[in-house]
């Protein structure tokens, strides 16, 4: 059963991954890229300043950072423990595939870009919501492409990034709430 999944997720990458031509991928490097959506969290910063005040401000941001921290860490713990290689640590998979990151990591279950990205869009979509009701759609969109990016360089499978995806939808609705109390409680 396991094999069956890993080896559909295989094929699936594959396909994916493939899709991909020399004309995009400096656009899908650049998305890809960690520092690239520095202002978008500027701008959701200055949002959450701008509906919450600096108090509610001050424990958001100490509250994002515990998520990050978690996220990554939890990530960490997953690609410690099962060891999955990354599809262009994978030598048969690599002859197949396009790789266009310049780097590729050891190991790849699950995806730390998926995860963080979800848990981003998931908390801040939600704190903003009563004022922008479809922010959170444009964020879910956002963590989608980033996420989706990360296969198309070459650096994660498919199940990489359904399980970042899903654990970041937690752990951002699990921070969420945890936001909403501290603000409730001490702002």
């Amino acid at each position: 059963m396991i094999d069956h999944l890993i080896e559909y997720d295989k094929a699936l990458f594959l396909f994916l991954n493939n899709l991909g031509s020399p004309t995009w991928d400096g656009f899908w490097l650049i998305i890809t890229n960690k520092l690239t959506f520095i202002p978008l969290y500027v701008a959701l910063l200055y949002l959450l300043y701008k509906k919450y005040g600096l108090k509610s401000l001050l424990i958001l941001v100490v509250v994002i950072a515990l998520m990050i921290t978690f996220t990554d860490q939890v990530t960490n713990i997953f690609k410690r423990t099962f060891e999955r290689p990354r599809p262009c640590g994978d030598e048969y998979i690599l002859k197949h595939m396009r790789f266009v990151a310049s780097y590729c990591g050891k190991y790849g279950y699950f995806s730390g870009h998926a995860s963080n990205t979800m848990a981003t869009a998931v908390f801040a979509g939600l704190l903003l919501r009563p004022y922008y009701k479809n922010l959170i759609f444009i964020l879910l969109l956002w963590s989608a492409v980033v996420a989706y990016s990360r296969i198309y360089v070459g650096v994660h499978y498919p199940l990489d990034i359904v399980s970042g995806l899903t654990f970041g939808a937690l752990s951002g609705f699990m921070f969420y709430k945890l936001a909403k109390y501290l603000i409730h409680k001490f702002a």
